[in-house]
Parts: C-alpha cells; sequence; structure tokens
C-alpha cells in the first residue's frame, strides 16, 4: 500500500470501525447502576446530595428548604491507552493483523465505565459519601440527634449489594467530562513516526463517578439467603428522610460476583427454596459481574 494522507486516513476510518463495532457490541450495567452527569470543568459540586424533597400540606407561608451543602466533590480523572502499528506492515497490507487488537480496544474501552462504578461499589463499605460516612455503613447520621440508620449488614463472606435504580437519582454518578475518542498520530513529523517508522492509535477521555445517595444501597457481606435478603429489603424500604418521612425506596436489583452467581439465581429465579415455594423469585433484576468479587 502507498502511504499517503489519502491512505492513511482510509486504514483510521477502517480501525474505527472495527472499534466502533466491539464497543457497540459489549454489554455494560453501569448505566443501571449510576446517572450520567455531564460536566464542565475540572470538577462538580454535588451539594444537593441528601436533600430530599416532600410535599407537605400548604398552611400560611411556603417552608423554604434549602439545600444541604455537605461539600462533596467529583474530580474528574484522564484515562488513555495507545497502542502502535508499524510503517512497514501498513506498506505490506498486513494491517489485518491489528484488527483483533483494536476489537479489543473496543470492549476494554466500553467497559471502562463498568470498571470504575462497580470497583467503586465495591469498595464501598471503605470509602466515604457526601455525609463523612463510608457508603454501606452502620451509623449514617439522621436530622435527630443520637440516632443514625445502617444500609449495610457486617459478616466476611463475598460482597452483595441491593439497589433501588428505578428513578432519575442513581446510588453512584457517572460524570463526563470528555467522552472516549478515538484517535491516532500519523504525522511525518511526529517523533515516533519520524523516529521509530511507527503510527499510533488510542483512546482519550476525561470521566470519574462518585457515591450518590447512599439511601438507595445496601452493602451485605453476610451469606446471600433469604433471610438476610428478606432483611435488607426490610431495611431499605423503612429509610426515612432528616424529617422522618418515608422515602419510598423500592429495591429493584441485586449485584453479585461470580461467587455468588448460584444463590443469587437460586434466590430470584427458583421457584422452590429447600422445598417451599420462594416467595422472593422475580422479586429483583440480576447482574452477576467479576468487577464486584
Amino acid at each position: 500500500m502507498r502511504i499517503n494522507r489519502q491512505n492513511l486516513d482510509l486504514v483510521f476510518r477502517g480501525f474505527q470501525a472495527i472499534y466502533d463495532a466491539s464497543f457497540d457490541g459489549t454489554a455494560v450495567h453501569y448505566d443501571k447502576i449510576a446517572m450520567t452527569i455531564p460536566s464542565n470543568s475540572a470538577e462538580e459540586n454535588y451539594g444537593w446530595l441528601g436533600q430530599f424533597p416532600e410535599l407537605r400540606e400548604w398552611v400560611g407561608d411556603r417552608v423554604i428548604h434549602g439545600l444541604s451543602a455537605h461539600g462533596f466533590r467529583i474530580e474528574n480523572r484522564k484515562f488513555e491507552t495507545t497502542v502502535t502499528v508499524k510503517r512497514d506492515d501498513m506498506s505490506d497490507d498486513r494491517i489485518g493483523i491489528y484488527k483483533p487488537m483494536f476489537s479489543e480496544m473496543g470492549r476494554v474501552t466500553r467497559q471502562h465505565p463498568d470498571r470504575l462504578v462497580l470497583g467503586l461499589l465495591k469498595d464501598g463499605f471503605n470509602i466515604p459519601c457526601y455525609d463523612k460516612e463510608s457508603f454501606f455503613s452502620e451509623d449514617h447520621p439522621t436530622g435527630e440527634k443520637g440516632k443514625s440508620i445502617s444500609n449495610m449488614q457486617p459478616g466476611d463472606g463475598p460482597k452483595w449489594f441491593l439497589l433501588d435504580t428505578s428513578r432519575s437519582v442513581k446510588p453512584i454518578i457517572w460524570q463526563e467530562r470528555e467522552k472516549y475518542e478515538f484517535q491516532s498520530v500519523t504525522d511525518p513529523g511526529h517523533y515516533n513516526v519520524f523516529m521509530k517508522d511507527e503510527y499510533l492509535y488510542g483512546i482519550r477521555a476525561r470521566v470519574n463517578c462518585g457515591f450518590g445517595l447512599w439511601q438507595l444501597a445496601f452493602g451485605s457481606k453476610a451469606p446471600l439467603n433469604k433471610e438476610n435478603y428478606e432483611a435488607a429489603r426490610s431495611a431499605m424500604m423503612d429509610f426515612r428522610g432528616d424529617k422522618g418521612h418515608l422515602l419510598g425506596v423500592m429495591p429493584t436489583l441485586l449485584v453479585v460476583g461470580p461467587k455468588l452467581e448460584a444463590a443469587a439465581r437460586t434466590l430470584l429465579m427458583a421457584d422452590q427454596i429447600e422445598g417451599t415455594s420462594n416467595i422472593w423469585r422475580s422479586s429483583a433484576e440480576l447482574i452477576v459481574t467479576p468487577f464486584v468479587a
């Protein structure tokens, strides 16, 4: 193949087509767990977290509820991956050997939000959220002095998570400053092209994730059985706001790692458990992912 700008552009579009096909064909879960927020700066401040609107009977003047100023910020992070294509391979029409690499690049890029969002969920027992407590904690503060709320079960087993993802607000925030972009460097004057006789192709993005509302999530390290599942659901549906009003939380999604797949499928899909009718069948959607293991 003759190396000129027109052919280099054709090769770029070919590689991008392979990347796009793999990207679009890769299944992900983060969009069920996280709300996507566009970002316009290096970081975003989510001072509204913790403020739950509630309708009251209008007697007298309106009661003004200011946004809770918890100072919770999410800073954008920059990510990249870069691969090289030898000029000789391109000149010798051997670009087909690079197709699997660009296909894998599409898959890895598409799954990157899953790695970040689900990895954050996995570490929620140790990382604080907007109220300064760990996202999964036994001591989330309430509006009443001396009272706290727990959204976790202690234990030493594999972690599992019960979430309410039915609302516009989600348990986790996915923040996008600059979306994943497929790029190339083929200018003859570039160092790699001139000195190493190779072209560069890669992905660049500025994104990050952070915790949203802990009230929409429950984390457990206890055995995944019908008793603990029932207790987690009951606890979530009793979550209340600062004024004591029920938040109306309804668990919709169970997230587990591979070690708990059989237990989760039994709990949510079996007609019977230990010879008795399974009342929890179809009570939540199931996500099985290695990113929370």
